[in-house]
């Protein structure tokens, strides 16, 4: 079994490091051992790595990769949870494309103003409404 050490592993995979022991503290790598004072790790953390950065890039939290991947390194992934995460990619997407749609109109607008673009107040609304559902409502003041 070929080993790397924790530099070899940063330099390969593009990490620093701190990533490294980090992701060894929260259970994601694992070292198998010392060489000095640098860990030493198998040459199958850079597929596991790799399996990281999927994940990472979908838009996963490091404890639900952390659950994905099994004890022996290879993926132990749910179907249904790539499924749930794929739906909320094209929901995410969707969203994304008609404020692009939007922004494009809102730059080649003809009309003087943008508030009286009929276009630019679909978009405006559309994120007053985004705003309302992310943001918990006001609480009325303490009249005390």
């Amino acid at each position: 079994m070929k080993t790397l050490d924790i530099g070899q592993v940063a330099r390969w995979s593009g990490l620093p490091a701190s990533t490294l022991r980090y992701y060894e503290e929260k259970g994601l790598i694992r070292s198998i051992g010392r060489s000095g004072l640098k860990r030493v790790f198998a040459e199958t953390v850079l597929q596991r790595l790799a399996l990281i950065a999927l994940g990472r890039t979908a838009g996963f939290a490091l404890e639900d990769i952390g659950a994905m991947l099994s004890a022996e390194g290879g993926p132990a992934i749910d179907r249904q949870q790539l499924s749930s995460k794929a739906d909320q990619l094209d929901q995410t997407i969707k969203r994304l494309s008609a404020i692009r749609d939007g922004l494009r109109h809102a730059a080649a607008c003809p009309a003087d103003n943008h508030l009286h673009c009929a276009t630019f107040q679909r978009l405006m609304a559309a994120a007053a409404k985004q705003m309302a559902k992310t943001k918990p409502a006001p609480t009325p003041p303490d009249k005390g």
